[in-house]
């Protein structure tokens, strides 16, 4: 981590004397929540990141922001999905608590496929089982004839000849939570510093790197994982909930936000590659969001987007301690809404462990890991893996 700042932006609160407990270094989603918990549990805290307040050139910029625990289970283990569903029922009464308003649904999912790609629904429906907990496929899981189709997801007529819904999933507007956020800290009174290059660490009790890719030169093991979304404006279609295509080769989403507009997602590609989508991808996404529904031919294209998701080897999050007064909070991957409050609040958990002094050592860090909800997140530099 390295300071030199250059920086565009005015904090929100003077500097005092006093030190800060907690130095945030990066300004995404996640550290955004970190940094908001820690402020709400009366804390100093400061928050430093390269990009601006909006979140532009975060991985939280580019995302549909769909909360989907049963429908990533296609992908996902079971650590995943359960963190998913418990971020699930937090997300609500985070948003209550912000300062602006945040669009938040919870109509459920829609799932279906062409007759031509009835083979991937046994495959996607065996996943799930298998990777989901039980109680949230028992009760969230239902198979759909192609009547049900039709009425709960109207405009898609008589399209699909099956599909399911999984009712108790949600999303929300990524743009607006960035947003909403950066309200909530000026509004806790946190030290902000945007536009801001770190290069030595910043004065405080404990620092949490929150930088996502940025963080890589500490931790080798990250890897960029690039996704692609289109952003469409679409009146007419009038989706009311997320539609899942299953397809061999490229498993399309689509998730309606307000106002008609709809972020379409599918692909994923190995590498830390930033530059635009390709002519291939966008092609792919806006032909099987056709092939969805006729109306998206008309729909107008606002955004091609592509970003890197920080991903570490497992696929997991982790929440690493190196023993001395850094706390590193990264791996969110392609997750990264569906589980960030409970991540975030594992990390203001574990931070305010180390000010008040619970944890002074590997050893107190394990006592204190083995009671932990989250255990399988936390590590130590130096200490022995949970058994």
């Amino acid at each position: 981590m390295n300071t030199v700042v250059h920086s565009t932006a005015h904090p929100t609160r003077s500097h005092a004397s006093a030190r800060d407990d907690f130095a945030v270094v990066g300004g995404g989603l996640c550290g955004r929540l970190v940094a908001w918990l820690l402020a709400g549990a009366g804390h100093r805290v400061a928050l430093y990141d390269r990009g601006d307040a909006a979140g532009t050139q975060s991985a939280a910029w580019v995302a549909a922001a769909m909360l989907a625990p049963l429908a990533e289970a296609a992908s996902a283990e079971l650590l995943i999905t359960e963190l998913g569903a418990a971020s699930l029922e937090r997300w609500p009464g985070l948003i209550a608590e912000l300062p602006e308003p945040v669009f938040f649904q919870r109509n459920g999912t829609l799932v279906v496929w062409h007759a031509g790609d009835r083979a991937e629904a046994p495959l996607f429906e065996r996943r799930l089982r298998a990777n989901a907990p039980s109680a949230l496929f028992q009760s969230g899981f239902v198979k759909l004839s192609g009547a049900q189709v039709a009425a709960a997801e109207p405009s898609l007529g008589t399209r699909f000849p099956q599909g399911w819904l999984l009712p108790n999933e949600g999303q929300l507007d990524n743009r607006q939570v960035l947003t909403a956020l950066a309200a909530g800290l000026v509004e806790r009174n946190v030290d902000i510093h945007w536009n801001t290059i770190i290069d030595t660490p910043p004065d405080a009790h404990f620092v949490i790197d929150c930088r996502g890719l940025g963080g890589k030169p500490a931790w080798p093991a990250l890897r960029g994982i690039r996704g692609e979304v289109a952003r469409v404006h679409a009146p007419g279609i009038g989706l009311t909930r997320p539609v899942r295509l299953l397809h061999p080769r490229y498993p399309l989403y689509i998730a309606p936000k307000q106002d008609d507009l709809y972020v379409i997602g599918a692909t994923e590609v190995e590498g830390e590659d930033m530059s635009p989508m390709t002519v291939r991808s966008a092609l792919e996404l806006l032909s099987a969001a056709f092939a969805v529904h006729p109306g998206f031919g008309e729909a107008r294209i606002l955004e091609l987007n592509s970003q890197c998701r920080p991903t570490l080897p497992d696929h997991r999050p982790a929440i690493v301690w190196d023993g001395a007064r850094t706390l590193r909070v990264n791996g969110l991957y392609r997750h990264g809404y569906m589980i960030a409050p409970e991540v975030a609040d594992s990390a203001r958990a574990l931070a305010e462990a180390l000010l008040g002094g619970a944890i002074t050592d590997s050893d107190s860090f394990d006592d204190w890991r083995r009671q932990a909800r989250w255990s399988a997140l936390l590590r130590c530099e130096h200490a022995a893996p949970v058994l």
